[in-house]
């Protein structure tokens, strides 16, 4: 065979896509843990700034050893328990479950979250102890925005009323816009807020506008993102999903009674 022939060139050529190939392949594979890693590790650092424990001259890892990862299973929403499977405590991925059917289930009837047909049977939570004794929840949340699906977190303090933080680490919504859900200022309005009201209900909304200083509910409200109505009302319609009935409020009544919180 001629070493200028055609047959010689396509041959090298495919030898080439081989090689490099393989390379692509041995690569991604040699990455993957790494990967994993970063993953994990963003994850926790997301979780340790939503709970106001995050120190960037500290270890990530260090700091999150405070923090008890629990998970439920949210099958039943009205009888939810938590699971005692260190694999799948390692292994489980939320949002890679949304598509498993093994995984998930169909929204239970009258639960449903706008935008999604099923959600993961279980779901994780954080509780933040001080001392032995709890200081916060953290609980993971999501839902569609204008553009998007939001996810993120939000905080409540040991009286399992009071927010003490939120945050979205993954979004596509409009800068300038939709997208001040990351702005500082906007988050910081949460803090303080009465995620439930004297009842137990879910009371905390993103209102349209500015919350009236002289408002008597001033406590459950937030001030709506300027010029983002739909966004507003999905962070807003998000919040009270994951904190009520088909969320993880029944979580939250059976861990409060668990505690001994009355």
């Amino acid at each position: 065979m001629q070493r200028d022939s055609v047959a010689n060139t396509f041959l090298v050529a495919g030898l080439l896509c081989l090689v490099c190939s393989f390379l692509v392949s041995a690569t991604a594979v040699g990455l993957r843990p790494l990967q994993e890693a970063n993953k994990r590790l963003e994850m926790r650092k997301n979780i340790l700034q939503v709970a106001g424990i995050y120190d960037p001259s500290q270890s990530v890892d260090e700091l999150f050893k405070q923090i008890e990862t629990r998970l439920v299973d949210l099958t039943d929403p009205q009888n939810p328990v938590e699971v005692d499977d260190p694999k799948l405590l390692e292994t489980y991925d939320p949002r890679k479950a949304l598509s498993d059917p093994e995984l998930s289930v169909p929204f239970p009837e009258g639960g449903k979250l706008e935008g999604f047909k099923r959600r993961g049977k279980y779901a994780f939570v954080y509780l933040v102890k001080k001392n032995g004794k709890l200081d916060e929840i953290i609980l993971p949340i999501y839902g569609k925005g204008l553009w998007s699906t939001l996810y993120g977190f939000i905080a409540l303090d040991a009286d399992f009323r009071t927010i003490r933080g939120l945050g979205f680490y993954e979004h596509g919504e409009t800068p300038g816009l939709g997208g001040e859900v990351d702005n500082p200022h906007w988050k910081a309005l949460w803090n303080g807020k009465k995620a439930y009201d004297e009842n137990g209900e879910v009371a905390i909304a993103v209102i349209k506008g500015a919350v009236p200083p002289n408002d008597p509910a001033a406590e459950y409200k937030v001030d709506g993102l300027s010029g983002a109505t739909f966004t507003s009302k999905g962070v807003s319609r998000l919040v009270r999903y994951w904190l009520g009935d088909y969320g993880f409020g029944p979580y939250l009544r059976k861990l409060r009674e668990e505690l001994g919180h009355g």
